[in-house]
């Protein structure tokens, strides 16, 4: 039995802005066509799987991909919501870097946004909700590219930082679990990338 619930994450599938490469905190956009065509992809990975719970972020982009994903009932969580790029939201790196050289989201600054010990507070917040639920609970979050990144830094007791070390592509599936009494990443940035709808 495993020590504690297993967690799979869930990157909502393409949107406009993460195909140009603008960063997308709190602007609310729907999947491009591909974006549907990958979120139901992952729906035919994540197939047969039961999940006893499910939470996601309350952007359309991830409540579109889990619904899409047929991963029933899910509960929003604002905690789950995309690190929150202030004054930098819909500019791409290389832009942002005209003003500030150097700059990543990790490092910053992060003018108008979110700290990563903020985004890092929420992280720890969902992941706190999920080992609530019974070793060997099945559940699946639905949410975006650095703050499941994040997450999935903090799940090990990282470092918000150490998230820039995870890759993370649209649509891609994360499995988290434990061995003994530790947690672990199981499965990381798997995508349905190659599969027809």
């Amino acid at each position: 039995m495993s020590a504690g619930p297993e967690v799979t994450l869930v990157r909502h599938g393409q949107t406009e802005w993460s195909k140009s490469g603008q960063h997308t905190g709190r602007t609310d956009l729907a999947l491009t066509d591909a974006g549907v065509v990958e979120a139901r992809a992952t729906g035919r990975i994540l197939e047969g799987t039961t999940f006893d719970l499910v939470l996601t972020s309350p952007r359309q982009r991830a409540r579109v991909t889990a619904e899409l994903a047929g991963l029933p009932n899910p509960v929003v969580d604002d905690d789950l919501q995309e690190w929150d790029y202030g004054d930098l939201e819909g500019l791409t790196t290389a832009q942002i870097r005209e003003q500030y050289p150097d700059w990543t989201i990790w490092t910053g600054p992060w003018p108008g946004g979110e700290t990563p010990e903020q985004v890092g507070a929420r992280a720890d917040r969902a992941i706190a909700r999920c080992l609530q639920e019974p070793p060997g609970a099945k559940i699946a979050v639905v949410a975006h590219g650095h703050f499941l990144r994040v997450f999935g830094a903090r799940w090990l007791g990282a470092s918000v930082e150490a998230g820039k070390g995870l890759t993370l592509s649209t649509a891609a599936i994360c499995r988290l679990g434990w061995e003994h009494d530790w947690r672990t990443l199981r499965t990381w940035n798997y995508t349905p990338a190659g599969l027809e709808p």
